[in-house]
């Protein structure tokens, strides 16, 4: 480590090949092994199974929230002002919810919704609560125990009582379910006979689908792009990149064509949809095969029977397909759109499976493939579990992480001091008191241990308090309610042990890729992983 300026040195070995001049904005300037080149340490990428770069041949990638990077504090306060008037004006909710606000800030990623209770939970990998909320309400100590700590079966945590809040999309629903949780505590006669916790938060869910299904948050999106979405002049470099190694590249969305067309248009052109300017089908160079409206998770089964269809860039139109081969249409159709420069035509299709992919790309082998995605489940659990794909998790709010664990390195170091001069103190206590109850001692020494035990028992306190308010406030700069990501005490935090579990790589942003070499050979890095910092008893 380069302490000087928090980035990873390549100088141990050919790990860190690739860096660029400002944050990203330059291509990139390939180095030698023994260049020692550094890369900051907000865009490495972490590895947690060895993966070599020149056995993958393809290269696939989600957009929503993987190339695509909403901005929270626009995006999901959109979401969230529009699921709020579904549910007044759908699902007749009482009009005063208008009036709330939207703390993008508030929730993190890896939380559990208890629907049943109405609480909000984090927990670590072993499935302990270790904070919980009902509402905005912290519980106690007491509280938790009692209500998740005293089973003789332990709680799965899993679907139909709770909710699992994966994705950056859930953010705004999380912290809606908890507004509604405090509102009917506070005012009953204002919430209908009936609904509990559990119905609020199935409401919640029906008004964030009827949000998508009339199209509300897309259309507004498609009309201002640059508003809602991070611009990254990284990722046409990075599937130039990719292409020139000799590799190819896909895109499965969920989206359907016409939103996908905009977004992607707007991320490989850096320009704003406003109207004026036409979208065009440039950015379909830099792939080898897009599909649309995928339906994933489905998509990653192999025995998914789903139809494949041709979408026709223009118009939109569906073409039918056998099994991704061109069919004779009846009637006419708008001319097929043919891109030139890359001696070869990216072909756009909607629905189908992981088998027609394989077959559209050639692929012989499941571990040919690295694919890239945002959601643990829906992208990254499936396609690794199921499929046997190379998995790589976008993180974005990973940079701020790392960021913070460096520079708050020293700190960290005084916390595990003060840390062990508790757990000393401690041991020296109960070796006295064992000593005092047990041991045959003289009268005068019966006496010293017992003045020693009382000068150890007036520290003990002190010593305990400032342990505990430091660890809080350091706590507290990573998140004021939920602390560090990757840690709950010093367990890793459930999202950190699926993370570990499912993801071969994990980064912040899907375009730090461009920062290491297409032929990279990915090992564990020995020196720091964020999900094994020993960080921060809660």
């Amino acid at each position: 480590m380069d302490e000087s300026r928090g980035t990873i040195v390549g100088e141990k070995s050919s790990n860190f090949h690739v860096a660029i001049g400002d944050g990203g904005h330059k291509p990139c300037i390939w180095s030698s092994p023994e260049g020692g080149r550094k890369i900051d340490i907000g865009k490495h990428i972490f590895c947690n199974r060895s993966l070599n770069m020149k056995n993958i041949v393809a290269v696939g990638f989600d957009m929503d929230y993987t190339l695509a990077q909403y901005k929270p504090e626009t995006f999901e306060s959109l979401a969230y002002e529009g699921t709020i008037k579904k549910l007044v004006h759908d699902l007749g909710y009482p009009c005063e919810l208008l009036d709330w606000s939207f703390d993008w800030k508030y929730m993190v990623r890896g939380l559990v919704l208890d629907k049943k209770r109405g609480n909000i939970l984090k927990m670590d990998r072993h499935k302990y609560v270790k904070v919980a909320y009902h509402g905005f309400k912290e519980l106690s100590k007491e509280e938790k125990v009692g209500t998740y700590g005293n089973t003789l079966i332990r709680d799965s945590f899993d679907e139909p009582d709770y909710a699992l809040i994966d994705t950056l999309f859930s953010l705004a629903e999380a912290y809606l379910f908890a507004q509604l949780v405090d509102f009917r505590d506070n005012n009953p006669g204002k919430v209908p006979e009936g609904v509990d916790y559990s119905r609020m938060y199935k409401d919640v869910r029906a008004a964030v689908d009827l949000c998508h299904r009339d199209g509300t948050l897309k259309q507004m999106v498609a009309k201002d792009p640059k508003h809602y979405i991070n611009e990254d002049t990284s990722i046409v470099p990075m599937l130039k990149m990719l292409r020139d190694s000799g590799r190819s590249t896909f895109l499965v969305t969920n989206s359907l064509w016409d939103y996908t067309n905009i977004v992607m248009n707007f991320l490989c052109e850096s320009r704003t949809m406003n109207g004026s300017n036409k979208c065009n089908f440039d950015w379909l160079q830099y792939f080898d095969v897009v599909i649309t409206g995928s339906a994933k998770p489905g998509f990653f089964h192999e025995d998914n029977r789903a139809n494949l269809f041709e979408v026709e860039p223009e118009s939109g139109m569906l073409l039918n397909t056998d099994n991704g081969s061109p069919m004779p249409q009846v009637g006419s159709t708008s001319p097929r759109l043919s891109l030139k420069g890359q001696n070869k035509m990216c072909r756009v299709f909607q629905g189908g499976s992981v088998g027609h992919l394989h077959k559209l790309l050639s692929i012989e082998s499941s571990s040919q493939v690295l694919y890239v995605g945002d959601h643990i489940y829906g992208d990254i659990l499936r396609s690794k579990k199921v499929l046997g794909w190379r998995t790589m998790l976008v993180v974005p709010e990973l940079e701020r992480e790392v960021e913070l664990l460096w520079e708050l390195r020293d700190t960290r170091k005084e916390l595990r001091l003060m840390r062990n001069q508790r757990d000393h103190i401690e041991d020296k206590i109960h070796r006295l008191k064992w000593s005092l109850k047990f041991e045959d001692v003289n009268v005068n020494e019966k006496q010293k241990l017992s003045s020693a035990l009382d000068e150890l028992e007036s520290w003990r306190e002190p010593v305990r308090l400032t342990h505990q308010l430091a660890q809080r406030e350091c706590h507290q700069k990573f998140h004021k309610v939920w602390g560090q990501l990757m840690k709950t005490g010093y367990q890793n935090s459930r999202f950190a042990h699926q993370v570990e579990r499912f993801a071969c790589l994990y980064t912040s942003q899907v375009s730090n890729l461009s920062l290491y070499s297409p032929d990279k050979y990915y090992r564990p890095s020995e020196d720091f992983m964020p999900h094994e910092f020993d960080i921060i008893p809660m």
